[in-house]
């Protein structure tokens, strides 16, 4: 386990240049995709259960078939992460963007709209790899954890604009064809994201294990400035030392330290109940007596609460650190999901339902909505960042296509119940939390390989 902080070096303490703030704004941008595409379904699950006249099972599995497409898309993120490169891959995700979009857009049954969301969730879980993964490569370890988290940003951004986005639809009077258009408009960001991706630079990572050195000295020099070649040693020297170990697969017991903070993260990260919420989030509202603007206008706020408290937490987290704020979020959460589960419980006070969803969301934020796919990147060695990145975002998307596919059932025979889970699971993750996960603020990545790897 990690303990204390490394000795600043100077690689360590390199400010970040243009070039590495403009590759983090391109391959961040994934994550306002990946936002609002998840996102955005919250304000046409009403229409498409009148359309096509699901009950609360086949609209759960309306929702999380995207979902099941993220698994796929985490799985495989990585291997063509490894294969292809970060760049190549996160062009290919853009085109499946694009494509889902206009799918959904135009589906002509159910069938239809349900392969349209799926290809949207395989971008959507292969950006989750892919986005994150790049940016730690090319970051400086002090600015690591801001840098990677802008993508959680831009994630909680494409979260409010797909709440905005619903809102402002659903004032245009467009009849039945409000949800097409509703769910169909996010091809517009996928079209800049695509143009976008032809400005940055391969991971200098990437180049350094395909042989491809000289490559990787120009790109280094470009993100590291006058600390390139320091890197490029680093880099070459971590990779050399995964080598001598021979290629072992990630579930060895060398890596069974981030193999197990990986998966419990994830868990925990979707076991507080943010994926269902934001989903479902006009039902909730719904389930408490408010109507369709209104419902669409309160998530609105729910969103607004996301982007500003992830805000918070990209200005602290490398200060703070990432196991604070996972301490500080298990409790808050805790609290605030008990209050939602007491108001169904008892039916009274609904009205103030937005109040501990504010709480609930900003908690989440502030916590692990911004520590997952950070700790999730630096954990891993170069070797089988890849794979461990993988892991992490399958873990992530099952769980939260599990628990998707079922909340409406769930809540439709206990409206309580889904919220007493979630608040189970964060009273929980306060004490694992406490006792297994180390600190990674302010290492590099080299020297983490180093401090979590078990010989």
């Amino acid at each position: 386990m990690v303990r204390g902080e490394s000795t600043v070096t100077s690689v360590a303490d390199v400010r970040p240049s243009r070039t590495v703030v403009e590759c983090t704004i391109a391959a961040a941008l994934g994550g306002l995709l990946f936002g609002f595409d998840t996102a955005v379904i919250s304000g046409v699950t009403h229409s498409l259960s009148a359309l096509y006249e699901l009950t609360p099972s086949s609209l759960g599995f309306t929702v999380a078939i995207a979902l099941w497409g993220t698994i796929v898309g985490a799985a495989g993120g990585g291997y063509a992460g490894d294969r292809w490169g970060r760049r190549a891959s996160l062009r290919a995700l853009a085109i499946l963007f694009i494509v889902s979009s206009v799918g959904c857009a135009l589906a002509w049954d159910w069938m239809s709209f349900l392969l349209s969301r799926f290809v949207a969730g395989v971008a959507i879980g292969a950006s989750s790899v892919l986005g994150p993964m790049y940016i730690a490569e090319i970051a400086p370890a002090r600015w690591r954890g801001r840098m990677v988290g802008s993508f959680q940003l831009m994630i909680v951004f494409g979260i409010l604009v797909a709440y905005f986005s619903n809102y402002m639809v659903g004032t245009l009077g467009l009849g039945e064809t409000e949800w097409r258009w509703k769910i169909g408009i996010s091809a517009v960001p996928a079209v800049l994201f695509f143009a976008i991706l032809f400005r940055i630079p391969r991971s200098p990572r990437w180049l350094v294990e395909r042989g491809r050195i000289d490559e990787a000295r120009e790109v280094l020099a470009l993100v590291a400035g006058p600390v390139a070649d320091q890197e490029l040693v680093d880099i070459q020297q971590s990779l050399a030392s995964d080598r001598v170990a021979g290629n072992q697969p990630l579930f060895s017991r060398r890596y069974r330290i981030p193999v197990m903070l990986a998966i419990t993260l994830a868990l925990f990260n979707q076991f507080s109940g943010i994926n269902p919420t934001l989903y479902y989030l006009n039902d909730i509202f719904a389930k408490a007596g408010f109507d369709k603007v209104s419902g669409d206008l309160q998530a609105v706020a729910i969103g607004l609460t996301n982007l500003s408290f992830t805000i918070l937490a990209m200005c602290i987290i490398d200060k703070v650190g990432r196991k604070k704020l996972l301490l500080v979020g298990s409790v808050g959460t805790f609290v605030c999901m008990s209050a939602i589960a007491t108001l169904f419980y008892t039916g009274a006070y609904q009205n103030l339902l937005l109040w501990p969803l504010v709480g609930f969301v900003a908690f989440f934020a502030v916590s692990q909505g911004s520590v997952i796919w950070v700790y999730i990147s630096e954990i891993f060695p170069n070797s089988v960042r890849g794979k461990g990145q993988s892991l992490g975002s399958f873990t992530h998307w099952f769980a939260c296509a599990m628990l998707s596919n079922f909340f409406p059932v769930v809540a439709e025979y206990s409206a309580a119940g889904p919220f007493v889970f979630f608040a189970t699971m964060m009273a929980l993750q306060f004490f694992v939390v406490m006792r297994f996960f180390p600190e990674t603020k302010g290492f590099t990545l080299e020297e983490l390989q180093q401090q979590l790897e078990t010989k």
